[in-house]
């Protein structure tokens, strides 16, 4: 038996909902890029690092966390690492894949790059909704991250 298909009013409101996150996505990236020659995919694995243990994790973990292919990150790590703010590590007798390790320069990037990030985060996303509509959000993000990865 087919699948009902979504009604006018509900497409009305995925339209909605992905046209706005990709303006809040596409804004956010250009603040990120301006303030501190960033991209996000750049913060998103600084981020990353610099939560870790000792500033690095493996590749195949990295990748999981972030939730980005091995290739797609392999490829991202590659630009990084040319621009001094990771370097990768190979692990004697251990065949599971590099380590990332964040450097000087990636550390000094990322915290250079936060302020600026949260304050765009605030001005961009926070200040446009009332406590409400936050929780609604966060409400409604849950939900569509448990259905996503049941």
């Amino acid at each position: 038996m087919p699948r009902k298909l979504p009604t006018r009013d509900e497409l009305a409101v995925w339209r909605e909902f992905t046209e706005t996150t990709n303006v809040l996505r596409t804004r956010l990236a250009a603040r990120l890029h301006d303030d501190a020659a960033l991209s996000p995919g750049d913060y998103a694995v600084l981020l990353a690092l610099s939560e870790a243990e000792g500033h690095r994790m493996r590749s195949s973990e990295l990748a999981a966390h972030i939730e980005w292919e091995r290739s797609r990150l392999s490829h991202h790590l590659g630009r990084m690492e040319r621009r001094d703010l990771i370097r990768r590590e190979e692990t004697p007798g251990d065949n599971r894949g590099a380590l990332v390790v964040l450097t000087a320069a990636g550390d000094t990037a990322f915290h250079a790059a936060t302020v600026p990030h949260l304050r765009a985060v605030r001005e961009l996303f926070v200040d446009a909704l009332t406590p409400e509509q936050l929780a609604a959000a966060k409400e409604i993000a849950e939900a569509l991250r448990k259905h996503l990865t049941r």
